[in-house]
């Protein structure tokens, strides 16, 4: 008998088990599955930093880098596009640290995440960036002249937090993600799990608007 109950413990094993799989992939693709069914999860990792509504049904992914110009001279042309259709658009950020030691200024964003200033570390990065992201003459270090303009940011916190390996982990993720999706350069665009093809700022807002017309049919008739 002991053999037989062990075939039957492991088939209600692996029934539980694809069960259990089956219900997950279920609940990520219709979480989102206006992107792109089941390789959601591609797309919208769950330590992805976001901005915007949850409910909001046009989801704006980039893959940026922090020593990036072009991600830091998109920055206000997607706040004017979440702005101008509030509720309706959530941007997603995910890394391509494509540049010569920009996993480092990744690992300070992910640090100030812990202290909730992402957005405001960001920001002093991208007006920063001129100082120490040169392409010809790069000077990591100089970041920290900038850093102690976020209000609230705890520095010698911040330094502590950066030692955390997830934050690696995290890092290796996006990476392999820009991979899957073959994202080559940055910043890498996607709107519901369609790429930007042509770069541009109109050609990226004609796909934000395209998709916010496939998602609020019933607003973009009027």
């Amino acid at each position: 008998m002991k053999p037989v109950l062990f075939v039957v413990a492991c088939v209600l094993f692996v029934v539980g088990f694809l069960f259990a799989n089956s219900y997950y992939k279920d609940y990520k693709t219709d979480k989102y599955s206006f992107i792109a069914q089941e390789n959601a999860q591609t797309f919208v990792r769950d330590h992805s930093q976001t901005l915007g509504s949850d409910d909001a049904k046009v989801y704006l992914i980039e893959f940026m880098d922090p020593a990036c110009e072009t991600c830091a001279a998109f920055t206000p042309f997607v706040k004017q596009m979440m702005a101008a259709n509030p509720g309706k658009i959530k941007l997603v950020l995910r890394y391509a640290p494509f540049h010569d030691g920009a996993d480092y200024f990744v690992t300070i964003l992910e640090a100030a995440k812990k202290q909730g200033k992402y957005w405001e570390t960001l920001d002093v990065m991208y007006k920063s960036q001129p100082a120490w992201a040169s392409h010809h003459n790069p000077q990591p270090e100089k970041i920290w002249q900038f850093l102690p303009k976020v209000v609230g940011l705890n520095i010698e916190q911040l330094k502590k937090d950066m030692n955390d390996p997830a934050i690696a982990a995290l890092i290796a993720q996006d990476i392999a993600d820009a991979k899957t999706l073959d994202v080559r350069k940055t910043p890498g665009f996607f709107v519901n799990g369609k790429p930007l093809q042509t770069f541009g700022y109109r050609q990226l807002q004609e796909l934000i608007q395209t998709g916010l017309n496939e998602q609020y049919p019933e607003q973009s008739k009027k």
